[in-house]
C-alpha cells in the first residue's frame, strides 16, 4: 500500500471533497461511513471515500483503488499506487478555481452557491462508467443512481485485493455487454436495462467511441454522444462536463430548468439547443458548467 498527502494549500483555490464526490457529478464514489448521499454539509468533515480507477489514455496505465479524506488541510490518500496523478486528474485539482469564479459574470444566485460550497470541483470521471451512470439517471434520485453502479459493479466488475479488503471495479464494455437485459432489469435497472447492454456493445466493438468526442467541437460533441443508446443530449452534456472536460456544457435537468424559468426567464427558448446556448451566454460561456454545477448542488439543498 503507498500513501500520502497533497495540501491544500498549495492548491489554486480551495477543496470541498464531500460536495465535489457527492454533488450528483459522479456515482463512482463509495463512502466508507456508509453515508454516501445522506448527508448535505459544505466541508462534510473527515469521512474517507474510495473508488477503483480503470486505466485512462495518457493519464494512467493501471487500474488502481483510491481512498482519500479532507482532513487537516490536506487531501490524505490511499492506494495500490502513487495516487497523486489519478486524485489530481479526477478532482480536477489543476483548476483555478478563483479564476473561474472570477471568469462568471456577476450574479446572486451564483455568489450564493458558490459561497455556500466554496471549494467543489468538477470531476473528471473515467468515460465508460461516467455514461451509463447517467443512462441510469433518468428520473432517478442520486441515491438510487448510486445504487445502481455498486450493484454493476458488484455483480459483473473484476475483484481487487486491497488492504485485506475485496474492491468492485466498474464492468468493463465488455463484460457490460454480455449481460442480457433480463440480467440488468433484476439489478433494478429497469427500462434502462437495454439501453445499458445496448450501449455497452457499441462501445465493446468499437462501432462507436465516447473518447472521439474529445476531438469535436462541443455541439459536435454533444450530438456524437447521443449515438448510444438512451443518450439525449441531456445525458450527453453530463458526459462531456464530469468526464470529458468540456467546461461549457450546461446539463438542463429539472432544477436548472427550475431555475432558468424563475431566475433567467429569457433563457427560456423552448428547445434544449437554443435554452443550452442562452444560458451557456449568461453563465459566461467556458466555464458555465461550473456554474451550472454550483447551482445545480445548491438548489438541491435547499438553497433559493
Amino acid at each position: 500500500m503507498e500513501q500520502g498527502a497533497i495540501p491544500v494549500a498549495e492548491l489554486e483555490g480551495s477543496v470541498d471533497l464531500q460536495s465535489t464526490v457527492e454533488s450528483g457529478q459522479s456515482y463512482l464514489w463509495d463512502r466508507l461511513d456508509g453515508k454516501m448521499y445522506t448527508t448535505t454539509a459544505a466541508y462534510g468533515g473527515s469521512a474517507w471515500y474510495e473508488t477503483v480507477v480503470p486505466p485512462i489514455p495518457g493519464v494512467f496505465d493501471q487500474q488502481a483503488v483510491v481512498r482519500i479524506r479532507q482532513h487537516n488541510g490536506e487531501l490524505q490518500w490511499e492506494s495500490t499506487t502513487d495516487a497523486v496523478p489519478i486524485v489530481q486528474h479526477l478532482l480536477r485539482l489543476d483548476d483555478d478555481l478563483q479564476a473561474i469564479k472570477a471568469a462568471i459574470p456577476d450574479d446572486p444566485l451564483l455568489e450564493r452557491a458558490f459561497e455556500q460550497y466554496a471549494g467543489m470541483r468538477l470531476v473528471r470521471d473515467p468515460v465508460f462508467p461516467c455514461l451509463i451512470s447517467f443512462i441510469c439517471s433518468a428520473q432517478m434520485r442520486v441515491s438510487r443512481i448510486f445504487g445502481m453502479q455498486r450493484r454493476l459493479a458488484r455483480e459483473y466488475g473484476e475483484e481487487i485485493e486491497f488492504n485485506g479488503e475485496t474492491y468492485h471495479a466498474f464492468p468493463t464494455p465488455e463484460q457490460m455487454a454480455e449481460r442480457s437485459e433480463g440480467e440488468l432489469r433484476d439489478l433494478s435497472l429497469g427500462y434502462r436495462a437495454p439501453y445499458v447492454q445496448k450501449t455497452a456493445k457499441l462501445v465493446a466493438t468499437g462501432e462507436v467511441d465516447p473518447r472521439a468526442a474529445l476531438d469535436l467541437e462541443y455541439e459536435k460533441a454533444r450530438e456524437h454522444l447521443t449515438q448510444f443508446v438512451g443518450v439525449g443530449n441531456k445525458v450527453a452534456d453530463c458526459v462531456l462536463l464530469f468526464s470529458l472536460g468540456f467546461t461549457e456544457a450546461v446539463p438542463l435537468d429539472t432544477w436548472i430548468q427550475t431555475a432558468i424559468a424563475e431566475q433567467y426567464p429569457d433563457c427560456d427558448q423552448g428547445g434544449y439547443v437554443s435554452t443550452s446556448r442562452a444560458i451557456r451566454k449568461q453563465f459566461g460561456g467556458q466555464y458555465a458548467g461550473y456554474a451550472q454545477t454550483y447551482v445545480f448542488h445548491y438548489l438541491r439543498n435547499g438553497g433559493n
